[in-house]
């Protein structure tokens, strides 16, 4: 299965059609509302803010499985974002992204960026994932890797034709 035929919902539960991102950048991140990192929102929605008219999306998991930093339903996740950090990207389902009960989607993403010496285990909220318009993961970013460095190869997804 492709990137596009992984099956996702939005934040209260409607399916989510990832066909229609056929063609964008992508940078899929798995989010908390209590995390160190978790003003990582903000940068990440003027990413979206600046991109998304050159063909950009990010897509944010809310996801529980580091330290119970996002306990919240995936519906109050959403209000959070919007209210603390005015996120106007995706915010969709509450996932897994480690284990048997990992989200498809996020096993997929692992398989073709695999972290530091070839690991597939997601190791902390915030760890984001550049896809390219061809649907294929071509980068992984740690929780600590956000700024220059990303917008610099976000701008080389963008410019690729």
């Amino acid at each position: 299965m492709t990137f596009y035929d992984q099956d996702c919902y939005t934040h209260v539960g409607q399916p989510f059609n990832l066909r229609a991102l056929q063609g964008q950048v992508l940078l899929v991140v798995n989010v908390a509302s209590r995390c160190g990192f978790t003003p990582q929102l903000k940068e990440l929605e003027m990413l979206y803010q600046r991109y998304r008219d050159r063909g950009f999306t990010v897509l944010g998991f809310p996801c529980d499985q580091f330290a119970r930093q996002s306990p919240e339903s995936a519906e109050a996740f959403c209000a959070f974002g919007e209210q603390q950090y005015g996120v106007t990207f995706p915010l969709m389902e509450k996932v897994r992204v480690n284990g048997s009960q990992a989200h498809p989607l996020f096993v997929l993403l692992k398989q073709e960026a695999p972290g530091v010496l070839g690991t597939k285990v997601i190791k902390w909220n915030f760890t984001k994932f550049l896809v390219g318009r061809d649907g294929r993961a071509i980068a992984r970013f740690g929780p600590r890797d956000h700024g220059r460095s990303l917008r610099l190869r976000l701008e080389l997804a963008l410019d690729e034709a």
